[in-house]
């Protein structure tokens, strides 16, 4: 209750236009699909890719650190960071790998699809989409997926390409595998929508960023109710 009270005291400072706007967004977010960052260490990547997913509208951003620490480029990013949910799992012994985080997505009902060029590797346009949710992890610019990723893989998955070629970039990969899946996912049915529970926890996230001094307002809202 108090949620929803303080995003409407909040929703007053955001003009109509921009409150159309988020519900258009909320209503296209999904965490049926998600991407996971492995030991990616060029910022340009990395925020090429949160921004992929915010205009995608994936809601979920994993990134696993091992060798590498997660960078940012601003100009890359073009504020998509603040729309999104960044979730790091650093790895303290690089000799653990990528294990645990991946077995925490398993855990919560993901099945992992990784990036890889490897003779068992299926087509991004076969995977099966209905069979529940999606993560996909992207392994580092020059060592591609850990072997750790690719045996925890559900499947293997990559993008046929026809050229000299034999790969594009880690974000560029993300971006065609991303969009491809959603379309799918989309056209499947209605199963990749956010309840209304996370849609009214989002709705509060964002408009705090909208609202400038959203901190001191909210502060000022909650001594009122004392």
């Amino acid at each position: 209750m108090l949620r929803g009270e303080l995003t409407v005291f909040l929703s007053q400072f955001v003009s109509e236009h921009k409150l159309a706007l988020m519900e258009q967004v909320l209503d296209q977010r999904t965490r049926y699909l998600t991407v996971v960052m492995e030991d990616l260490h060029q910022s340009q990547n990395t925020s090429a890719i949160v921004r992929t997913c915010e205009c995608l509208g994936i809601q979920d951003v994993h990134i696993i650190e091992e060798q590498a620490k997660y960078g940012t480029n601003k100009k890359v990013l073009k504020g998509s960071h603040y729309w999104v949910d960044l979730i790091k799992h650093k790895i303290r012994n690089v000799a653990a790998g990528p294990k645990a985080a991946l077995e925490e997505l398993k855990n919560q009902g993901y099945r992992i699809l990784v990036t890889s060029v490897d003779p068992g590797s299926r087509p991004v346009q076969d995977i099966d989409v209905s069979a529940g949710k999606l993560a996909v992890v992207m392994g580092n610019e020059l060592r591609g997926a850990s072997g750790q990723a690719v045996e925890l893989a559900d499947e293997l998955v990559h993008i046929p390409m026809v050229g000299f070629t034999e790969s594009f970039n880690v974000s560029v990969s993300a971006a065609i595998i991303l969009s491809q899946l959603r379309e799918k996912i989309i056209a499947s049915g209605d199963h990749w929508k956010l309840t209304e529970g996370e849609k009214a926890e989002l709705r509060l996230s964002w408009v705090r960023v909208m609202v400038k001094k959203s901190d001191v307002l909210e502060r000022e809202f909650l001594r009122a109710r004392v």
